[in-house]
């Protein structure tokens, strides 16, 4: 396992984050021990949690495991999704979020959390008011780095301008959906991160498990994240999706290798990412996952499977500009 610095906070962090979204759900709290335990011998000691990951629960197991080593792991949770019935116990106001970084801190059993994540956008609360939140959490020792999940470029580059503006601390990592099939954010939100010298830490390298190998055109398992939750359903429903990952399943037999594997080591070898969130429901596809590692992924071999997919088209309409590297006409 490699180490790679968290943007530009001095923190040090695995090449691949471990996301617990299963825990307390389609993993029980022994495999999920399991888990841990399996990715703490593998050397990951970055691990992404979020308070509405079944209603607490994940964080509830998540702090049990660490309790032994809170100070070995870089932790992450989030804020914003709905926590119960009341009107208010959601979004990213002033009082939702103090009321909630402190259930998720009793739930982890810890004093602070190591990233807290804007976990998407929240049209109804001030920008500043939410930013001066974040910073006044910071100050207060309870969150060491304000980060943010599912804005759009522009919204983060807004936040950034307003921290510096204010003073107040500022975003310093970025969480999107990043695989084969979903490259959108190769369009701004890596070349913001990269610009503003933050971390990126990319969800759903295996596309809900697109990427595994299970599914191609009209080819799907009879269960599965694709096929039993309406969410992933409808996020990858695009025909082009299918045809894609037959390809990407194809040559990844070519190369032999697991689909999961090399889906995971092509997320990991873009230079803006510093380290895709893997999870898994078993040891089983955490070990495919964990072998991205061992894949000796090289530019020429990136490109190959990069021209496998749809290249998301570039911020402006200049579509004659796409690739170009000088400013000249």
């Amino acid at each position: 396992m490699e180490y790679r610095s968290l943007g530009r906070t001095g923190v040090q962090v695995s090449q691949l984050c471990f996301g617990t979204m299963s825990f307390g759900a389609e993993a029980n709290e022994e495999m999920s021990g399991k888990m841990f335990h399996r990715c703490r011998e593998a050397g990951i000691n970055f691990f992404d949690c979020a308070d509405v990951y079944s209603k607490g629960e994940a964080e509830n197991i998540l702090g049990r495991l660490i309790a032994d080593c809170r100070d070995e792991i870089v932790l992450t949770s989030k804020v914003c999704g709905s926590m119960g019935d009341d009107i208010n116990a959601c979004g990213l106001s002033r009082r939702h979020i103090m009321q909630a970084v402190e259930a998720s801190l009793r739930r982890l059993g810890t004093d602070r959390l190591d990233l807290y994540f804007a976990h998407k956008f929240d049209n109804l609360a001030d920008l500043e008011h939410t930013l001066r939140a974040f910073d006044d959490l910071v100050r207060d020792g309870k969150i060491l780095y304000p980060a943010v999940s599912n804005w759009a470029a522009w919204q983060i580059s807004r936040a950034l301008s307003v921290s510096r503006y204010e003073g107040l601390s500022r975003f310093e990592c970025i969480q999107p959906m990043y695989n084969l099939v979903k490259r959108q954010a190769e369009t701004e939100i890596l070349p913001l991160a990269q610009a503003e010298k933050m971390a990126v830490i990319s969800y759903s390298p295996l596309g809900g498990g697109m990427l595994t190998g299970k599914y191609g055109a009209g080819k799907k398992p009879q269960s599965g994240r694709l096929v039993d939750r309406a969410m992933y359903t409808k996020r990858y429903s695009l025909p082009q999706y299918y045809e894609t990952t037959e390809r990407f399943s194809a040559h990844a037999r070519e190369h032999g290798v697991e689909p999961a594997s090399l889906a995971v080591a092509w997320v990991m070898s873009n230079p803006a990412v510093t380290a895709p969130i893997i999870g898994a429901r078993n040891l089983e596809q955490l070990e495919s996952s964990l072998a991205a590692v061992d894949i000796a992924m090289t530019p020429e071999w990136r490109e190959q499977i990069s021209d496998l997919s749809t290249a998301p088209a570039p911020a402006t309409d200049r579509l004659e500009e796409m690739g170009q590297k000088t400013s000249q006409w």
